[in-house]
């Protein structure tokens, strides 16, 4: 399980370190691609095939699944830690959430985010000052 909040940067190289202690799931393979609200995603490959299968099942004739399929599939790169357990960010997913050099890497259960540290705050306090009508709208869901 994915939890917390961790500060990082981007060397020159595009390489993102990640956390210790997710290493070790991640080191048996990853994949990452455009996220949602202008961060990347991280899955482990055991999560991503779960999440592949689901979107493979979507309609093809309706325009939203569609789009949502091409997001994340046709962004999607398989990404390997090296020893240090540094992944290497391409370019077009590093432009596409537009990070900086600071970046933090959330956890989120199944999956990292990865968002431009600036990018970040802003959210978090927005989400912050919205909670309790967020809080409101999960109770109606159930949660």
């Amino acid at each position: 399980m994915f939890i917390g909040e961790y500060h990082y940067s981007i060397d020159d190289k595009n390489r993102l370190g990640l956390p210790v202690k997710f290493r070790l799931d991640l080191f048996k393979g990853a994949v990452v691609t455009r996220g949602l609200d202008a961060c990347l995603f991280l899955f482990p490959k055991k999560e991503w095939e779960k999440l592949a299968a689901k979107l493979a099942e979507m309609p093809i004739s309706q325009s939203k699944p569609r789009a949502f399929a091409r997001l994340m599939l046709a962004g999607a790169m398989d990404v390997e830690l090296d020893k240090q357990g540094r992944i290497n960010l391409p370019d077009y997913l590093r432009s596409y959430a537009d990070l900086g050099k600071k970046v933090v890497v959330a956890g989120l259960y199944n999956r990292l985010e990865i968002w431009d540290e600036k990018k970040w705050e802003e959210y978090k306090k927005t989400s912050e000052e919205d909670s309790s009508e967020i809080a409101e709208t999960l109770g109606e869901l159930g949660v």
